[in-house]
């Protein structure tokens, strides 16, 4: 069984990844708008991080890289709440550490301006100007939909060794759905790392993008346990 400190370190490697990939196909790819990626190559970044760090970091931490999940997973009898402290603090400085080194390679340009590392945001922040409501409403139901698929992927009942592929392909459609609304957080490390090199309206912003996506894990969690009881 893997040591506490291990497990402390694929989370944060994982979520590393996770911020540096999904929100680095965002701030360094909009360098060439004529062939950028664009919302469906953001999306599919997001999605493949998390794949590519469950395969690599699950067998030691159970590859959550994200508080709201590790939150989930709790309530929903997978994981220890007395572990939830040393998770979380590894997940956020995890994000902390990847906008860090992405903000640095995006001050590398000639003539770089780094204003915003794809944070997430509500009414003027919001890539389509959707107000409060709208955001808080998509980040809970969002993440509530990716507890669900992250629970039912992960029973004994589901096929073995394709958890990681759906969970996936799971948060690249969540962001597809979401990128237009808040930009897309159902994590709250994912928010905080971009945000502390952002706009001060990030950071202002914040505290949403950590209230939803851990009611909306709580919620997801409910339903699977609701749905299935002492089979899970």
């Amino acid at each position: 069984m893997a040591s506490n400190v291990k497990k402390w370190s694929a989370e944060f490697l994982g979520t590393f990844w996770l911020t540096f990939g999904g929100c680095g196909s965002a701030v360094l790819a909009a360098a060439f708008p004529n062939v950028g990626i664009g919302l469906l190559g953001v999306s599919l970044a997001f999605g493949l991080t998390v794949l590519t760090g469950a395969y690599a970091f699950g067998p030691v931490s159970g590859g959550h890289f994200n508080p709201a999940v590790s939150v989930g997973l709790a309530a929903a009898g997978r994981f220890k709440w007395g572990e939830l402290p040393g998770y979380i603090i590894a997940q956020v400085l995890g994000a902390i550490a990847a906008a860090a080194v992405l903000y640095l390679i995006a001050s590398g340009k000639a003539g770089a301006n780094v204003t915003d590392l794809a944070t997430n945001g509500y009414g003027e922040h919001s890539p389509g100007k959707f107000n409060m409501t709208a955001a808080l409403v998509t980040e809970v139901v969002l993440t509530a939909v990716f507890l669900l698929v992250i629970l039912g992927s992960t029973t004994k009942k589901a096929a073995v060794g394709f958890a990681g592929m759906s969970i996936g392909l799971c948060l690249t459609l969540i962001h597809l759905i979401s990128i237009p609304v808040t930009n897309t957080s159902v994590n709250p490390a994912r928010s905080t790392g971009p945000a502390l090199f952002g706009p001060s309206i990030a950071v202002e912003q914040l505290w949403l993008f950590w209230l939803a996506p851990i009611v909306g894990a709580i919620i997801g969690a409910l339903i699977h346990k609701a749905l299935l009881g002492d089979d899970d």
